[in-house]
């Protein structure tokens, strides 16, 4: 079956099985080494793309669910000489130790500031909730997701 979607801004045609898991389609055919799998059941969050502007877990997606449809990994929101502001603050916060977690940490965060400019702590532990990171506590990666907030939105909160 032939599947077309967009990745990271580019259409995408190609041949495969539609009954193949999308995180072998997107790491494997297409390159987007940000998408790993870490379970292959959902529980830890390292396949994380937005599909549609969503968060979704790509181990557990099918090559045919992506007909037609937006998918955005981490290499699309930015790159080495040009960051997204969430992954320059990971780097600037220490928020990375074996970088396994950071591209589904890094999506995870980008879907929850979209709905939540201003999160509090707890709002940031909960929007990371379904990602998994086994070498840091979580405190450097919630510092960093509230500073690519706040450099959102200006660096004020909001009121």
């Amino acid at each position: 079956m032939t599947i077309r979607f967009t990745l990271n801004g580019r259409p995408v045609a190609l041949d495969t099985d539609p009954g193949r898991r999308a995180v072998d389609l997107l790491r494997e055919d297409l390159g987007a080494l940000s998408v790993k799998e870490g379970c292959g059941t959902g529980e830890c969050g390292a396949c994380s793309v937005l599909l549609d502007g969503e968060l979704k877990l790509s181990c557990l997606l099918l090559a045919a669910q992506l007909e037609g449809r937006e998918v955005v990994t981490c290499e699309g929101l930015g790159d080495q000489a040009a960051p997204h502001p969430l992954q320059a603050a990971f780097a600037e916060h220490g928020a990375v130790q074996c970088g396994f977690c950071t591209p589904g940490m890094v999506l995870a965060a980008e879907s929850l500031l979209r709905e939540n400019q201003d999160p509090d702590r707890e709002e940031v532990r909960r929007g990371l909730s379904g990602n998994l990171c086994r070498c840091t506590g979580y405190v450097k990666i919630v510092d960093a997701v509230q500073a690519a907030a706040r450099e959102r939105r200006g660096g004020r909160r909001k009121k």
